[in-house]
């Protein structure tokens, strides 16, 4: 029989859907479930950008240019001035969601073996986007006692080697909804300017930031122009997750030709989601205002709700929509699953996702569950009061 690759052995599966065969059975028994895995928001796409694709006036739907349209870039290059943010349209490639822009950042700029810190817990698929580019992550640990601040940039400095190539951050977190300070953020551009590193910050959140704080770009910070790349997307800022845009924005042209080669490998972006991601940038800001209000409601109420759980911790979110929250058990993953499998209140369940995957040092995490506060609130009281329940039903029987 032929033998499968051993880095697609190493492939991690994903924390946040690899419970699902349990969910669709859970729902094939009639239960209700609670998804609270995955940040796919029920907030309404904007009407613009639905409308755009509903009167696309298309009879042959074709490839776009590699980097995406000129006229989507420029029009994404305009979104970042009005945000004080200088950039034209060649420092932009469009790409197929935020993760193909990690990967065309990571073959860009890491050969074999070559090394990434990132403060972890971080996104679970940089595990996985790792894996496929055959490079490693070096963690620097974060934690929850501290609400997961940046680690000290002496923590960071006695990381790097030879083979360093890179820094990268989420900002705001996922899954810890950290919310960066414009003095971390220049505290990290100082390093990566004395090392020569990029940094890569991963900023798809950068809408969502609660309790007035200000969000920094580090695309703000003029001294590291040719060190800054970020990844953007409009899956959670458009709540557009099926469209599968993204995109890569950097000053460094070097950097942008190279990954340009990746991009005209797969040939285009997607050419309608691109239609229905330039009507999204028409969007007024009082959708956002709304959104905000509404995300910041429910991260307050889902805190609130968690505190009344005995012996748990939780990482209070300053952005985004998760947080972690650390429980009472040995083995999240096992808790999880059998949350789907063996509990339920008048038929109803919960679906969390195991943290343990949200990290790359072995054994961290394995107490903790990241929560997406993506549920409308009375949808969150009753899927927290099912965690409740089940957490003391699970500590009489299983932990």
């Amino acid at each position: 029989m032929p033998k499968i690759s051993t880095k697609g052995q190493l492939m991690p599966e994903s924390p946040i859907r690899k419970l699902v065969p349990y969910s669709e059975e859970a729902i094939k028994k009639g239960k209700k479930v609670y998804h609270l895995n995955i940040g796919q928001p029920d907030i309404r796409t904007p009407e613009v950008a639905l409308e755009a694709i509903k009167k696309a006036d298309i009879s042959t739907l074709a490839y776009s240019r590699s980097e995406g349209s000129e006229n989507y870039r420029y029009k994404i290059s305009n979104y970042y001035k009005t945000h004080n943010i200088d950039v034209n349209q060649d420092d932009i490639i469009v790409t197929t969601g935020g993760s193909e822009a990690l990967l065309f950042a990571f073959g860009s700029i890491m050969d074999h073996d070559d090394e990434i810190i990132i403060p972890e817990p971080f996104y679970a698929n940089y595990n996985g986007f790792s894996t496929a580019s055959n490079v490693n992550i070096v963690p620097v640990i974060s934690k929850i006692d501290d609400n997961f601040a940046l680690p000290t940039i002496e923590n960071f400095e006695e990381l790097i080697t030879e083979k360093t190539k890179a820094i990268l951050i989420c900002n705001p977190g996922n899954p810890t909804g950290y919310l960066y300070s414009k003095e971390e953020i220049q505290k990290l551009a100082a390093l990566v300017k004395k090392h020569d590193l990029f940094l890569i910050a991963d900023e798809v959140y950068r809408e969502f930031v609660y309790d007035g704080n200000t969000f920094n770009s580090i695309l703000s910070e003029a001294n590291i122009s040719d060190n800054a790349i970020v990844i953007d997307s409009v899956s959670k800022r458009y709540s557009m997750c099926g469209a599968r845009i993204g995109y890569l924005v950097s000053r460094n042209k070097n950097f942008i030709q190279t990954a340009l080669k990746f991009a005209q490998a797969r040939l285009s972006p997607p050419t309608l989601a691109q239609i229905a991601g330039e009507a999204a940038l028409e969007t007024p800001d009082s959708y956002f205002d709304e959104v905000i209000t509404a995300y910041s409601e429910r991260r307050n109420l889902l805190v609130k709700e968690l505190s009344t759980i005995k012996d748990v911790k939780i990482g209070v979110p300053q952005g985004a929509f998760y947080c972690i929250v650390q429980l009472p058990i040995k083995n999240a993953d096992h808790f999880a699953q059998w949350l789907l499998e063996h509990f339920d209140v008048d038929n109803e369940t919960v679906m969390i996702a195991p943290a343990g995957g949200f990290y790359s040092t072995k054994g961290m995490g394995n107490n903790q569950v990241r929560i997406a506060y993506v549920l409308e609130k009375n949808s969150l009281i009753k899927a927290v009061n099912i965690l409740k329940l089940g957490l003391e039903k699970y500590l009489l029987e299983c932990n």
